[in-house]
């Protein structure tokens, strides 16, 4: 059962929370000039910031990405602490929002760990050196990350228990996540079946569905739907919506079992 609470609503279970801060493609919804039905549509469920998602499980809070919506998104959903950050890849949509971790430096008193590919982690390195350099410190903040590499292997924090699988993304892999019931992928174009073998038996699986079109870097509505079927969960959530996706009449065409998430949708994953 859905409850609306403001541009927030709950769909009430048992288990771990999941909560949607943003369900949108790499430019947003609605885009920058864009005149279209979808981005001038007076529905909020047509407003999408970037994808984004906070897991509450075992006691932790872990953000999945960290894009250029971070201080809006963790205001909306009045985050005040995390205890971990999971990246999925280093595009400037998943990880441009770095720097707004540093309040939540100062709730934690102390680092925030980050984990990630090998690649992932070299372009933070990279793009957020500042935040790496001793110097910068000076006269000023920094976000206090430890960065932490993940490849395939299932690593813990705290309780809970975390499954990176590899996806391809054009000519990227990058990762989901597999957490408990949870299976999450973001930005796929293509998954292997070794993946499909590990997201197997998840009660609720987090998808990308950019349009209806093809897309050389993203899964279509169809093919998300396709891939659903294959892994079997028993709901599956579809984000990454681009301004071709309107909300109400994209939902009329799915089945029960496949919904198109909204920001600040907040779902239970049952164990």
């Amino acid at each position: 059962m859905q409850h609306a609470i403001g541009r927030r609503a709950r769909v009430v279970y048992c288990g771990m929370h999941l909560t949607f801060l943003g369900t949108g493609t790499s430019m947003g919804v609605p885009m920058i000039g864009c005149r279209c039905d979808v981005c001038r549509s007076p529905d909020p469920h047509n407003r999408r910031l970037r994808t984004s998602a906070l897991v509450e499980v075992g006691g932790m809070r872990l953000l999945i990405d960290a894009g250029p919506d971070l201080r809006q998104q963790a205001l909306s959903a009045g985050i005040g602490h995390v205890d971990a950050v999971l990246l999925t890849h280093a595009h400037a949509d998943h990880i441009a929002g770095i720097d707004d971790l540093r309040p939540l430096n100062f709730a934690r008193r102390g680092h925030i760990p980050l984990y990630g590919s090998r690649h992932t982690l070299a372009a933070i390195r990279e793009r957020f050196a500042y935040a790496f350099d001793p110097a910068s410190s000076q006269g000023s903040t920094r976000p206090a990350l430890t960065l932490i590499e993940c490849d395939t292997e299932p690593f813990r924090i705290g309780a809970a228990e975390i499954v990176p699988v590899e996806v391809e993304h054009g000519g990227w892999t990058i990762h989901g996540f597999r957490i408990g019931a949870l299976g999450y992928v973001t930005d796929a174009s293509a998954v292997s079946e070794a993946t499909i073998a590990r997201l197997r038996g998840v009660d609720t699986l987090v998808l990308n569905a950019l349009r209806h079109e093809p897309h050389p870097n993203h899964l279509s509505i169809a093919q998300a739907q396709a891939l659903v079927a294959r892994i079997a969960p028993r709901q599956a959530w579809l984000v990454h919506l681009g301004h071709e996706v309107e909300h109400q009449q994209v939902n009329a065409d799915l089945p029960p079992h496949i919904r198109l998430a909204h920001d600040g949708l907040v779902v239970e994953v049952r164990e």
